[in-house]
């Protein structure tokens, strides 16, 4: 039997990256996060070692050589939602901090997750920077994806940067686009588990009124005025207030919170928000797969995790960097 090509992942949150990859037949060898129930998470569905601190503190010299190194390392500081401070930011210096150990352990293959806004942060000087401290050992590979193009019934798109070692003499190529392109109607039916949060009774008679993909503008004038208050009279940026998605269509991006203001996820057909189980099936976790915490916790995981499917698709694509 050919031997596996292993790998461990930092900021793993509630685990979808490394589920993709596991699924493809990689053996990891280390998960990590700072965040208690994402280690629970972690512990509850995978038989690896699981390290609760930051990845800095990882002993890495024992992983020299390593086949594979991932992360999804914190991109708070990049995104086009926050203020982007980028690299002054000490979420954004942690991919700095994870260049180090690259630089240090020289995995054969590496790949970072993030969010689409740091290929434009600072006019793309960002990005150039930090690949301009590990291009002279690796060939990088940059694209963003979009989920949607890979079996997942959901429009999110993040950047991902693959590294490979200059002693590896193969091209990578990022996953071609599936044919199957989900909408939510193929996931949201027979869920039984019906743990998430509610809205209040005045938002779901506002609910009552609104379509299937519709929002806000769907609602009469006085209460479009009553609801949004002084942004009824500010321009753009607001289609994501009181939106209801579409069971024939894609869902938007999954966030860490379905009910914020600016960016709900309301059931297509139900008065409600997207339940735990219903996240985690448009995230293409299986069923069986336990998410450990308070259901905010639950949220915050599966919002933040990368779709299996999608992982599952950059592992395929990794695996024949390898002569395996």
């Amino acid at each position: 039997m050919a031997e596996k090509i292993k790998f461990v992942e930092v900021c793993s949150g509630g685990g979808g990256l490394s589920l993709g990859f596991l699924n493809k037949g990689f053996e990891c060898i280390l998960l990590n996060d700072i965040n208690k129930n994402c280690i629970k998470t972690l512990k509850e569905n995978h038989s690896v070692e699981v390290y609760e601190n930051c990845f800095t503190e990882i002993k890495w010299d024992k992983y020299k050589n390593l086949d594979l190194l991932i992360g999804g390392v914190p991109c708070q500081a990049f995104s086009q939602a926050g203020n982007r401070k980028g690299l002054n930011d000490k979420r954004g210096d942690l991919i700095l901090k994870f260049i180090e150990i690259l630089n240090n352990i020289k995995p054969k293959v590496f790949m970072i997750e993030n969010v689409k806004g740091l290929k434009t942060h600072n006019k793309g000087e960002t990005l150039k920077f930090i690949l301009s401290k590990i291009e002279k050992s690796y060939n990088i590979y940059v694209k963003v994806l979009n989920a949607n193009d890979y079996s997942v019934p959901q429009k999110r798109e993040r950047l991902f940067i693959v590294g490979v070692s200059k002693t590896i003499k193969k091209i990578f190529n990022f996953p071609i686009e599936h044919s199957y392109k989900p909408v939510l109607k193929d996931v949201l039916n027979d869920i039984s588990e019906t743990e998430g949060i509610r809205y209040n009774e005045k938002k779901i008679e506002l609910f009552k009124k609104i379509p299937q993909g519709g929002c806000w503008i769907n609602l009469p004038t006085e209460l479009q005025k009553e609801y949004l208050g002084n942004s009824f009279n500010s321009s753009g940026g607001k289609r994501g207030i009181l939106k209801r998605l579409d069971m024939n269509k894609p869902s938007l991006t999954l966030l860490t919170n379905p009910t914020q203001k600016q960016t709900e996820r309301c059931h297509p057909l139900e008065n409600r928000p997207l339940n735990i189980r219903e996240y985690a099936r448009i995230q293409t976790f299986p069923d069986s797969y336990k998410f450990i915490g308070c259901t905010s916790q639950k949220y915050l995981q599966i919002g933040n995790a990368v779709p299996v499917k999608l992982a599952e698709a950059l592992a395929e694509e990794i695996k024949k960097l390898f002569d395996i």
